[in-house]
């Protein structure tokens, strides 16, 4: 077997196509868009590569040319996991069923993340934000939502015999939107809605500056500042977000709550982009947009994602919540539209909190994936993420 660095045209081709044939005879696989996972490695377009990151990618080939095998490696000082060392990052792992090749491939990212001045490795990550590419899956055999990987499952007996150790586990809760809530749900917001200065609105494409200063407000006071791990957002960053959104944007399932004209809380939900995509193959150039184009205006979209749910402190465990939840559900219902199931961004086993907030709105577990860490030096203590 030889380990080769993806550095040339070909070489991307072969890491970007190399999973194809391990899924082949799985129904439920999506091949992720390759424009996404370029834009990972491409030094212009990610923030991570600033400060000192970097990165690198390998295949792997059997004794005959063929692709096996694929990794990356990478490390940036804008990772904010805990760790008493230096950390680094691996990921877009895929691999033949055999220890010696994924063996090797963790090995040569191990090495490199050495030479580069590291002492420990999590993995499978993204070199960039928590809500892509992050995790192993180890149960849950779904389509995956926009985004977030599909794996075989005898990937975590690769991982966990070469010495990687569960870090964090990631939940996804989803439920089908037409049932009934808990009846204390609408005994909450029955109390709550009698407050007039207190009302929810879905937000408005043509105002999107003023929903980025609503959601900078709910994200900063209910997130931003409540754990060393969430960093305060900017307008900046939230106007992006907004402007990212935007070509998916369905406005019916973005709900903000107000008391009088102050956002309160917010429940911003995306159509599931994997439910076009699908039928893409991998490609979004010019032929593949005009497919995505038409495959949307013909195709039932019947999954959302919920990408955040958030209340002020001033108002949490005081309704709120199940206002929000109910204002949302009635839109869904009185607008008639075709989703069926939500499934939530995903939820570490370190947020307790949030875990009991999803899990009173009777959504049940679908996936989980494995976030693992290994340190180097095996005198170095290992500990769980810890609880926020």
């Amino acid at each position: 077997m030889k380990i080769t660095p993806v550095d040339d045209h070909k070489r991307v081709r072969q890491f970007l196509e190399m999973p194809q044939p391990l899924y082949v005879d799985s129904p439920n696989y999506i091949r992720p868009i390759d424009q996404d996972i370029e834009k990972v490695f491409d030094r212009d377009k990610n923030k991570y590569f600033r400060n000192g990151g970097n990165a690198k990618r390998w295949i792997l080939l059997d004794e005959g040319g063929k692709v096996i095998g694929r990794v990356a490696a990478f490390h940036s000082p804008k990772f904010s996991l805990p760790s008493p060392v230096p950390m680094g990052g691996m990921g877009f792992f895929e691999c033949i069923n055999d220890k010696r090749a994924a063996h090797l491939l963790m090995d040569t990212c191990k090495e490199w993340l050495q030479a580069e001045g590291k002492e420990g490795m999590d993995g499978p990550i993204n070199f960039g934000s928590r809500e892509k590419w992050w995790g192993l899956l180890v149960d849950g055999d779904l389509p995956p939502a926009y985004s977030m990987p599909y794996h075989r499952f005898y990937y975590q007996d690769l991982f966990e015999s070469y010495g990687f150790q569960l870090f964090f586990k990631q939940f996804t809760f989803g439920r089908p939107c037409a049932p009934a809530l808990d009846p204390k749900f609408y005994e909450k917001a029955e109390r709550l809605s009698k407050d007039p200065n207190i009302s929810f609105r879905t937000i408005e494409r043509g105002k999107l500056e003023k929903y980025a200063k609503d959601f900078l407000h709910v994200y900063n006071l209910a997130w931003g500042g409540s754990h060393k791990n969430f960093k305060k957002m900017t307008l900046a960053q939230a106007n992006n977000m907004m402007k990212a959104l935007k070509p998916v944007l369905d406005e019916n399932i973005c709900v903000f709550g107000y008391d009088k004209e102050e956002p309160i809380c917010m429940y911003i939900n995306i159509p599931d982009l994997n439910q076009i995509f699908k039928y893409l193959n991998g490609n979004l150039n010019w032929w593949g947009k005009l497919k995505f184009l038409w495959y949307k205006k013909t195709k039932r979209n019947t999954k959302m994602i919920g990408l955040i749910f958030g209340v002020i402190p001033r108002f949490q465990n005081k309704g709120c919540e199940a206002a929000l939840i109910t204002a949302s559900k009635n839109i869904l219902e009185t607008k008639a539209l075709d989703y069926e199931t939500v499934e939530m961004n995903w939820i570490g086993d370190f947020n307790p909190k949030m875990i009991s907030v999803v899990k009173a709105l009777e959504a049940d577990i679908v996936k989980t994936h494995h976030t693992y860490r290994m340190f180097f030096d095996d005198s170095v203590p290992f500990k769980r993420h810890p609880k926020i």
